[in-house]
């Protein structure tokens, strides 16, 4: 064969595999946005995308994903194969790829946050994965499974006494945090007196933080609160420390502010 033709040969495979690799990716980008709009709308809300790392997760496994699969399709794409193996190849690499993002959109669901808790002076997000299946048993009636679309706001009950204090205490220093003890939840509304007197107006932001002072202001605004009707909590999550603001009445969380205000 002549070498010009040979080299036409070689560019020829060359543009169709760069064309199925592009369509593969074309494809992989396009039910990655799908996944991105289920997982931020239901699972990871704003701001839990932040602070409990939803984002970072979501695009570690994703980026592996799209970039994987249409690799591999440039890889082996070869229309000199007969077509009923083209076809098996690519099937191979498809379902390879479909079974990757429905491990990582499984990784994903189990780490995803559930319940944002007033843990006495502070809130902590509590995500499923930290939460024992076997204790949900022990919440109250309405409480023992975990929500699938979104963390709910619950509170935790006072100890009934100085040994359950100690236990739980304890288990918190060998990992298990208070928040993640189903048998310490109770509905957040009853914990509205405890919750007011331990939060601090809003206002003492600004003095311990005046570098700061434009962005609380900012967040505050976004409440549609007077600042003396807000009060704020630290919040401990396992990726960051944030603020939650909470209506001076009512104590509803109306905001979040990227503070480590603890």
């Amino acid at each position: 064969m002549p070498i010009a033709t040979k080299l036409s040969a070689i560019n020829f495979s060359w543009r169709d595999r760069l064309r199925a690799g592009s369509i593969h990716f074309c494809i992989s980008a396009l039910i990655a946005v799908v996944a991105a709009l289920f997982v931020f709308l239901f699972w990871y809300p704003a701001p839990y995308r932040e602070i409990s790392g939803g984002r970072e997760l979501f695009l570690i496994l994703i980026t592996v994903d799209i970039i994987l699969g249409p690799l591999i399709t440039f890889a082996i794409f070869n229309r000199a194969k007969p077509w009923p193996v083209l076809r098996r190849d690519l099937a191979v690499v498809g379902l390879l790829q479909l079974v990757a993002l429905g491990y990582g959109m499984w990784t994903v669901f189990v780490a995803r946050p559930v319940h944002l808790v007033f843990e006495y002076d502070r809130f902590r997000v509590v995500h499923a994965i930290e939460v024992p299946v076997e204790s949900l048993v022990n919440a109250p009636p309405g409480l023992r499974t975990l929500p699938l679309f979104g963390p709910t706001v619950l509170a935790l009950r006072p100890f009934r006494d100085a040994d359950e204090n100690f236990k739980s205490t304890l288990s918190a220093l060998e990992g298990l945090p208070l928040s993640a003890r189903p048998e310490l939840w109770q509905l957040y509304p009853d914990a509205r007196a405890r919750v007011i007197e331990a939060a601090k107006p809003a206002a003492l932001l600004k003095k311990r933080f005046p570098d700061r002072a434009a962005e609380i202001d900012r967040a505050i605004e976004r409440t549609g609160r007077a600042p003396d009707a807000i009060l704020y909590l630290p919040l401990a999550s396992r990726k960051a420390f944030w603020t939650v603001l909470l209506d001076a009445s009512t104590t509803e969380v109306i905001g979040f502010l990227p503070l480590d205000s603890f």
